[in-house]
């Protein structure tokens, strides 16, 4: 009987996903954990896994087009079977008879299964060791990369050891040991790709029986699906073993140029490249023909790609390809029409997504004011002079503010839908540009730190944002969010509030223009802020003593201090 595959829903954020790519086409043999396809999610691009047996009958969506959660993307049966009824209800939206045979056959078996034997369990008590699972580590984990082991097979390892660093959908991460003993065994090569509470390793005295745990947990894994046939979620059940595949890409004919620089390992045209690596690849625009792989078998792997330096050769050469072929001028020096067109990643949907309903569901109000900054220009310059790091203005807005909140906690506040919830503790967001979009690393406790402590945590976490090692935690919790563009040029923009903040400070830059003192126009330094405020939370009253209170604090910099 065939069965229709439909678009997982891949983290609690997915609302659609884009077919990166088909590792199989129509008429394929397929077996169950094979890889149908590479699905580019809200978070990343992750691997769609068959669980069925049988030859590929029917592929929907092409490669780049978006497919919305729960919609057919292909069905797998038995050669030569008829799917026509199967694609007329997937088109009409319903779900096929056969799965809805399917179930009622599985729930009239459902007493026959409670009545047969359970199967033996397998005896571990006496086996000295301790299996290591790929932990959840964010909200919206479902799968973890193994980015590299730091611990090898026989190594002798200690509670707090690092074992090996694993990419999830929000950075890279350190997976650390919790068990003292002998590293006896690897399930996951690096590059690979592992679902969440999958076996990776096992950890015990040396000698200890490992193979009879790894038989146990697999045991204990039927049993969870033969338990998992009497209820519906069977069908959405994925299984948490991980795969040994390497991933094959079909490399295009290459010309005499690009063969001489080829350096992956190669057969028949195909290159073997783990997942990480591919995505890494294309990322920066590399070929994987031009790479050599070190890993087994000639494998393309991370390390292989952040080593490589492209020839100018090849780049030449890719860049007159890409190079569209422009039509010729009806006149001469008259310039052509040209543009390019590019695919909107999931990330910046997300991003459009979440602001767009940040600005139309929380009702915005902007409040400016200028701010006189000689004193702090003064201040500043007099700090630098003897801080360990060099504090910028950033670092004076983020503690003048914190100071701000503490005296008014209806600002640090946040709307909950049926209540109000008013922080006690000041964590400012501070907004930092990475090439895919916008990141929030978060300064904890802002108003208890020094401006040189705020300082180095910034620029520690600036950088850790533009190299993708930001950990989540580092970007949650914030009360209170600051998005400053004065470094660029910008004298004055409003920003659109960071749920679930309440409020958001754009802060431009510092501009010398003619003020008024002591009845006389000079020369001043004025810096202009807008505060963006949620009206369900903030009222105009409050939004606009806050911004006095930081504008005092700004001008007279000494009272930041106190």
């Amino acid at each position: 009987m065939a069965e229709v595959i439909r678009m997982p829903k891949m983290s609690d954020t997915m609302t659609e996903g884009v077919i990166a790519s088909w590792l199989k086409k129509t008429g394929d043999k397929v077996s169950s954990g094979d890889i149908l396809a590479e699905v580019e999610t809200d978070k990343a691009t992750m691997e769609l896994e068959s669980y069925e047996d049988g030859t590929l009958l029917y592929i929907g969506p092409k490669k780049g087009d978006s497919v919305p959660v729960d919609a057919v993307i292909a069905i797998i049966g038995k050669e030569g079977e008829d799917i026509s009824g199967l694609l007329d209800e997937a088109k009409g939206g319903g779900k096929p008879a056969a799965r809805e045979e399917k179930k009622e056959e599985e729930t009239k078996t459902v007493a026959s299964r409670e009545e047969a034997p359970a199967n033996v369990a397998i005896d571990t008590s006496n086996i000295k060791a301790s299996v290591i699972r790929m932990p959840k580590m964010s909200d919206t984990m479902t799968e973890g990369v193994l980015v590299s082991w730091q611990k090898k097979t026989g190594d002798k390892v200690k509670s707090g050891d690092i074992l090996a660093e694993v990419e999830t959908d929000k950075a890279t991460m350190e997976l650390e040991s919790y068990e003292d003993g002998v590293l006896l065994y690897t399930g996951v090569k690096e590059g690979d790709s592992v679902a969440v509470d999958a076996i990776i390793a096992i950890i015990g005295e040396a000698g200890a029986d490992y193979e009879t745990l790894l038989k146990a947990a697999s045991s204990n894994k039927e049993n969870r699906q033969e338990n998992a046939k009497t209820d519906e979620a069977i069908e959405n059940a994925a299984d948490p073993a991980t795969s040994d595949k390497v991933e094959e890409t079909q490399v295009p004919g290459q010309t005499a140029a690009e063969q001489d620089t080829t350096g992956a390992s190669a057969d028949g045209g195909r290159i073997k490249a783990s997942p990480l690596a591919k995505k890494m690849a294309e990322e920066k625009g590399y070929k994987l023909a031009q790479i050599k792989g070190t890993g087994e078998g000639g494998r393309i792997v991370m390390r292989d790609i952040e080593n490589f330096t492209p020839s100018a050769a090849p780049q030449q050469q890719a860049s007159k390809t890409a190079a569209p072929q422009a039509a010729p001028a009806a006149f001469q020096g008259v310039p052509t029409e040209e543009y390019e067109e590019v695919n909107v990643s999931q990330m910046r949907k997300v991003i459009a997504r979440r602001l767009s309903e940040s600005l139309y569901t929380a009702p915005h109000f902007y409040l400016t004011m200028s701010i006189d900054m000689d004193k702090a220009m003064e201040a500043r310059a007099s700090m630098n002079e003897i801080s360990p790091v060099k504090i910028s203005f950033n670092d004076l807005v983020i503690k003048a503010a914190a100071a701000a909140l503490r005296q008014h906690p209806a600002v640090n506040s946040s709307w909950l839908g049926d209540k109000i919830r008013y922080n006690k503790h000041i964590n400012i967001g501070v907004a930092v540009a990475v090439e895919e979009g916008l990141l929030v690393p978060v300064v904890r406790n802002a108003d208890f730190k020094s401006l040189s402590a705020i300082s180095a945590e910034v620029k520690d976490l600036g950088g850790k944002a533009k190299s993708k090692k930001l950990q989540p935690a580092q970007m949650e919790g914030s009360t209170f969010s600051i998005s400053n563009l004065g470094m660029f040029g910008i004298d004055e923009f409003t920003a659109i509030i960071n749920p679930p903040n309440a409020c958001i400070l754009a802060v431009g830059g510092i501009s010398q223009v003619p003020v008024v003192k002591n009845g006389e126009i000079k020369v001043g330094n004025v810096m202009k802020v807008t505060l963006s405020c949620d009206h369900r939370v903030v009222d105009g009253a409050v939004g606009s003593a806050f911004l006095q209170t930081f504008k005092n604090l700004l001008e007279n910099p000494v009272r930041i201090l106190v």
